[in-house]
């Protein structure tokens, strides 16, 4: 029975640099996520993929700028640059990525009403992606994370698969955040929970 996976989350151009939403060395862990999969006979992804004109994008807000909270629906919402809009060169997984191991992508921000982080739920938990099902139809139990950014979609990921009963691993150089100093309070938050922080240089199943 499969018990791990693998999950990459949001390895796409627009959080790159060079993208419109880039996250500091984001390039970097592209290479380590390559390597990892070897690791893993399951291998899953995740994909921003939004309409245009999605509510998180700060040009849809008049008189409110880039990285602004404010609240939609009584939920807080950070304003972004458009990115990762659908079918865009954005929106499309980094270039070096290797997807041939990846068994499926579950994609999310697709509702142009509700911003979605996690790979689980929007931010409301209206709706499931799908991919607590897929995964415990395939006998997984424990997750292990990469992928960008570490203080956000990575960050609600976990958090959801901890609700969701899977134990969590987050590889660290497998990952970047978008603010470090958001990234270590966060890290305090999760290892309080149980989720083990590892590096791919010590990189074992367990």
């Amino acid at each position: 029975m499969q018990s791990t996976a693998l999950l990459l989350v949001d390895i796409q151009n627009d959080f790159i640099p060079g993208g419109s939403l880039a996250v500091p060395q984001g390039d970097t862990i592209v290479k380590v996520n390559n390597q990892l999969q070897q690791h893993f006979n399951l291998v899953v992804a995740t994909q921003d993929w939004h309409p245009s004109g999605h509510i998180s994008f700060a040009s849809e807000h008049a008189n409110h700028k880039v990285f602004e909270s404010i609240k939609i629906d009584g939920i807080d919402q950070t304003l972004w640059p458009e990115h990762c809009v659908q079918n865009s060169w954005g929106a499309d997984f980094h270039p070096d990525l290797n997807t041939q191991k990846v068994e499926a992508i579950f994609r999310k921000g697709t509702n142009p009403k509700i911003d979605s982080y996690s790979a689980f739920f929007d931010n409301a938990h209206l709706k499931s992606t799908g991919l607590t099902g897929y995964l415990k139809e395939k006998g997984v139990k424990h997750i292990y994370f990469t992928g960008l950014a570490a203080d956000i979609c990575v960050y609600f990921s976990i958090k959801d698969a901890l609700q969701e009963g899977f134990k969590c691993t987050l590889i660290e150089d497998a990952t970047k955040a978008l603010d470090q100093n958001i990234y270590e309070k966060q890290k305090h938050e999760l290892s309080a929970l149980g989720v083990q922080y590892v590096t791919s240089d010590k990189f074992t199943l367990v």
